[in-house]
């Protein structure tokens, strides 16, 4: 042990001699309650752990001292001089001096490419500390419980630079991520999709407007879509079943399947690049326990078709609440909102959809308007239509019996939690890169993959600054990646 390593091993010793000494000799006067003594300790131990992590850092860089480095094309770099660095910590800021390496145009780090040392900034703990609560909470929030807890000052800024910059790696974690593990029972495979605003920031020029005109927004939407890929067991219904639930609150005696091995993505970056990326798990989750496949959406003609486009071999379904919907639509302009008699209307009609009778009520409704004014016949007629031109997706008495999810309830969760919880808070404005940012690393945290995604973000910060590392028996070449 060095000289430097025993007077911090002796720093060490007496600042836990002290803290024993705190504890040893608290009393009611000095420490009144079990809450003091624990407020202190918390901040006490702050400065014994930087003191036995500087100490990590030295005692490391006097192991690893090798004679010379091999840089790009071979070359030989030799020890230069010692070099100090801060490492800011959980525990806060943590400077130290470790061997520095150089040759003309050329210099490193053993002991940075020996423990993976982030170049600047948080270490990887706090980073990712940082990440997760600003991923859940809005930056100035963040912010300011960082400061309470570490009595660690951080600028927005910074925080909103660490999402934008990990963010970047999401794509090629989920490229890299092992298959799920196939749930046997869960045989049917399931992609949901549907968009979901996000408040953007006005251009330059629509901020420095000073009224708006009439029908003008303070501010402008662009849509995230959202989608989820999951398996699920086949859970098969009656129409009847589906109706005393929807309308009467009745749980049917079936055995309701969860999803399994769930994800949830959303991105602004235009629906074909987020069902492309979604196909790609879609894939993963294949496999010979797979018996069927649907894809289920809202009646979005320009969503359908992208469905229809990608997932080519999956049955497209009519989320069957939407399509109700549209049926109480169809009944408040027929008899009134306040009408006792609309929920019977629509309980009936929507027995006669989910029976396979979809052209039967939309005959019903056809004939209907010869019988009604202007006004109503107009939304009989659009609601006809929307029936007519979904028709294909419809099929709810086949899809019932095979044990088909009908309706969206995956997806509108996702789009809440995923998109709405964060996104939209009151007030937020986004850029689009920092809210296609904050969307990816919450799909992360959501997916349950955070911790398995902070170890790639860090493998891959070491397989760009270095191929080969020292051995443990004492190969003392380091090489640089070229």
């Amino acid at each position: 042990m060095s000289a430097h390593s025993q007077e911090i091993v002796h720093q060490v010793r007496q600042e836990f001699e002290a803290l024993l000494a705190f504890v040893l000799q608290a009393s009611p006067a000095t420490t009144p309650d079990a809450d003091s003594m624990e407020r202190s300790l918390f901040y006490r131990l702050f400065e014994l752990g930087r003191l036995l992590l500087r100490l990590y850092f030295v005692q490391q860089d006097q192991l690893l001292a090798p004679e010379t480095v091999t840089g790009k094309e071979s070359a030989s770099l030799s020890f230069h001089s010692n070099k100090e660095r801060s490492y800011l910590s959980i525990f806060g800021q943590v400077r130290f001096s470790r061997r520095y390496y150089y040759r003309k145009s050329e210099g490193c780090f053993p002991l940075d490419a020996a423990l993976n040392l982030p170049e600047d900034g948080a270490s990887d703990m706090l980073r990712e500390w940082r990440e997760k609560l600003c991923a859940y909470l809005p930056y100035p929030q963040s912010k300011k419980i960082l400061a309470e807890l570490l009595r660690h000052s951080v600028s927005t800024r910074e925080l909103q630079a660490d999402i934008i910059e990990d963010a970047v790696l999401v794509g090629d974690y989920y490229a890299q991520a092992p298959k799920p593990a196939p749930v046997p029972e869960a045989t049917i495979l399931v992609v949901q999709a549907d968009g979901k605003g996000v408040p953007l920031k006005e251009t330059t020029s629509a901020a420095q407007k000073a009224r708006k005109g009439k029908g003008e927004k303070s501010s402008r939407k662009k849509e995230a879509l959202v989608t989820s890929v999951y398996t699920l067991a086949p859970s098969v219904r009656t129409p009847n079943q589906v109706i005393e639930s929807l309308f009467e609150g009745k749980q049917a005696n079936v055995e309701h399947a969860s999803p399994q091995n769930k994800q949830v993505f959303a991105s602004l970056e235009g629906k074909e690049t987020a069902l492309l990326f979604t196909a790609k798990q879609v894939w993963k989750q294949q496999g010979a326990h797979i018996r069927r496949q649907v894809a289920l959406t809202d009646g979005s003609a320009a969503l359908q078709e992208r469905m229809l486009a990608q997932f080519p071999d999956f049955t497209l379904v009519l989320d069957c609440i939407h399509a109700i919907e549209y049926l109480w639509k169809a009944a408040n302009a027929l008899l009134g909102e306040t009408s006792p008699e609309r929920t019977a209307w629509v309980k009936s009609r929507a027995l006669l959809m989910l029976s396979g009778q979809t052209q039967d009520l939309i005959g019903d409704l056809q004939e209907i308007t010869s019988t009604v004014e202007a006004t109503v016949c107009k939304t009989l007629l659009s609601v006809a239509g929307y029936f007519e031109r979904n028709q294909n997706y419809m099929r709810y008495d086949d899809y019932l019996a095979h044990g088909y999810p009908i309706a969206t309830g995956v997806i509108e969760g996702a789009c809440r939690h995923l998109v709405k919880d964060r996104c939209e808070l009151s007030g937020m404005r986004w850029t689009q890169a920092g809210a296609e940012a904050m969307l990816q690393i919450r799909a992360v945290a959501e997916n349950g993959d955070w911790e398995a995604f902070h170890t790639f973000r860090r493998e891959q910060r070491l397989a760009t600054l270095y191929t080969k590392m020292p051995s443990q028996e004492g190969n003392n070449d380091l090489r640089l990646a070229a």
